[in-house]
């Protein structure tokens, strides 16, 4: 697996502490940035980010910004992305069970740094069920590519 990561000035704390368990778990991944405090727009990185997973050059990307929502609503207008919004363990596990998320969002000022890194944790090491709940993106997937 490859992991793509990104934030913008609202995230950048929170971006470190994902990169640190992505190193722990021996993870492959790219940080695309910000790396500044400076307020920046989050589609700038959120989209390029989606970008590089649909066309698979990563698995999967780990966005954050201040809420976690617009990087959920930019990555979600890019094709072939299920960007989900996550800010507990239960629903880290769950979009990947059930719906195959291959973006995780959050918000640096939603969720603190240790609850953050078990979400992404239990999101990293989640595989998706397929059976109905295949069926069911591919509803999605069907419908994205009318």
């Amino acid at each position: 697996m490859k992991v793509i990561l990104a934030s913008d000035h609202g995230g950048i704390h929170l971006a470190k502490e994902i990169v640190s368990l992505l190193e722990e778990l021996a993870i492959p991944y790219e940080d695309i940035g910000c790396h500044c405090t400076d307020s920046v727009d989050y589609p700038d990185y959120g989209i390029p980010a989606a970008e590089r997973v649909a066309s698979g050059e990563f698995d999967r990307a780990i966005l954050i910004c201040g809420t976690g929502i617009g990087m959920s609503i930019a990555a979600n207008k890019v094709n072939g992305i299920r960007a989900a919004l996550v800010h507990d363990l239960f629903s880290a596990k769950a979009t990947r069970e059930h719906n195959n998320s291959n973006v995780l969002t959050m918000g640096e000022r939603v969720v603190g740094a240790g609850l953050a890194r078990e979400i992404a944790r239990t999101w990293l090491t989640t595989e998706f069920q397929g059976g109905r709940h295949a069926n069911r993106v591919g509803k999605v997937t069907s419908y994205e590519n009318q």
